[in-house]
């Protein structure tokens, strides 16, 4: 079964049925009255002071795709689209663009505020269920990989879920990982973890039952290289990749004057023991920056 609203199609062909994930019904319902009611997604809205609904429809999340290596001729899925965050942005760079989202009213979300684009077919579903027939040029993970026990069921989610994803490009496919750092600074500094709202809980170690998980620089490149992909790129955005105002390349990492807002995009207060900016500026030169930035976009290259 399909649905079309403006030039986005809706497949509703492997929903369940069920929204399994949702930041709360109220919110949710509010931001699909809003993008219903709005003539196109090029608007700054009053709501926007409420945390959720500026994270959700922010223009500042889309600065994550800039350095994505993505051509006119390129077909990309994006896995987990949630509400289109990114959406657009992918879709003004490439031919299709092929989302995959759990959650029903997200994708409804996603469709209104990109009605007026015609290269938008998003399927509805969890990706472990999902038959895909066609191999992409990109492949985007944006804030999803850390979710991989809820898309995959095994004994090593992670893992199987980065071997279906390389399953689904082209030789020399791309595959874009945005993520945080499991040992990024403002851990250190205090910041709760930003999945599950306790402070130090990546660093000490996720249990089975949070079921979520994020990785260091050497954990993320090496669960990549050793399952399916032949190198990895990294970048840096700051303060994060959910509302980067900067991305570093790892060519200009070590030697570059790094300044970022620090508190720009944090829904909890926290008591922070030190200033991420000088602690990065006294690195300056040294290798550990990228040890230690806060979240990653890395570009994996299948073999």
């Amino acid at each position: 079964m399909t649905e079309k609203i403006g030039g986005v199609i809706l497949n509703y062909d492997y929903y369940s049925g069920q929204d399994l994930y949702s930041d709360g019904d109220a919110v949710e319902e509010k931001i699909l009255s809003i993008v219903k009611k709005e003539s196109g997604y090029e608007f700054v809205n009053d709501a926007y002071g409420e945390w959720a609904v500026m994270y959700h429809l922010s223009r500042q999340r889309e600065n994550i795709v800039e350095p994505m290596d993505i051509r006119k001729t390129d077909e990309v899925l994006e896995i987990g689209a949630g509400m289109g965050a990114v959406t657009g942005a992918l879709a003004r760079k490439c031919r299709k663009v092929d989302c995959i989202e759990l959650s029903k009213r997200r994708s409804l979300v996603n469709a209104y505020r990109h009605r007026t684009l015609s290269n938008i077919e998003i399927l509805v579903g969890n990706f472990q269920d999902i038959r895909l027939e066609k191999k992409y040029d990109v492949v985007t993970l944006i804030g999803v990989l850390e979710y991989g026990y809820h898309y995959i069921d095994s004994e090593r989610p992670y893992e199987d879920f980065i071997r279906k994803v390389s399953s689904c490009l082209k030789p020399g496919g791309r595959l874009y990982v945005a993520i945080e750092n499991k040992l990024g600074l403002k851990y250190f500094a205090g910041y709760h973890e930003d999945h599950l709202g306790r402070p130090f809980v990546g660093l000490e170690g996720y249990r089975k039952s949070d079921k979520v998980k994020t990785f260091s620089h050497s954990q993320l490149k090496r669960l990549l290289l050793e399952n399916g992909f032949a190198s990895t790129y990294f970048y840096y955005p700051f303060p994060d990749y959910k509302l980067p105002t900067v991305i570093y390349s790892d060519d200009v990492i070590e030697n570059v004057d790094i300044d970022f807002p620090e508190q720009s995009n944090y829904d909890l207060p926290v008591l922070q023991n030190f200033n991420m900016n000088k602690v990065f500026e006294s690195l300056k030169g040294a290798s550990e920056r990228r040890m230690l930035a806060n979240s990653f976009l890395v570009e994996a290259v299948k073999g």
